[in-house]
């Protein structure tokens, strides 16, 4: 009659061990998937994209002194930070100038352009900067609350 008691024991613990490590794997992967969905990109015309927009023109005409519209070839947010590939451009489309890529914040209400890669001169001869993959690992350990989710594919 123990032995029977104890195997019975035995298959409880073997079932509760079994439905934990389940629903903790369960509630990781939607924590996981959570995260990356948390992750978008803002719809043209909607808010946080003329926002973000509006902060790299700041941006451009503090250097230049020009008014651009954006060619945004990739945009993408999650909780606060947002992560930008637009190409500059005259408003009637024929000037065309250098990309603006970065990394922007977005802190009481308002979105910062933060940094963005180095000029191609500079990055030639560091090696975190010309290796992409090792740009955005770099990156996010300098700025750890913004998601890798962020970041292109490298």
């Amino acid at each position: 009659m123990i032995t029977h008691k104890f195997a019975f024991l035995l298959a409880m613990v073997a079932a509760l061990t079994i439905a934990v490590s389940t629903s903790t794997y369960a509630a990781d992967t939607k924590l996981q998937n959570a995260t990356k969905s948390a992750t978008y990109t803002p719809a043209k015309g909607s808010e946080d994209r003329k926002a973000i927009m509006d902060a790299l023109r700041v941006v451009i005409r503090k250097m230049s002194g020009l008014e651009v519209i954006f060619v945004v070839r990739h945009l993408k947010i999650n909780k606060g930070w947002a992560w930008v590939e637009a190409d500059p451009e005259s408003a009637d489309g024929k000037n065309h100038y250098e990309p603006m890529v970065g990394l922007l914040h977005k802190k009481s209400g308002r979105w910062t352009y933060i940094e963005g890669p180095p000029e191609f001169a500079v990055c030639e001869q560091d090696p975190d900067c010309v290796d992409t993959a090792r740009y955005f690992k770099k990156l996010a350990r300098k700025y750890p609350a913004a998601s890798p989710n962020i970041f292109p594919e490298p």
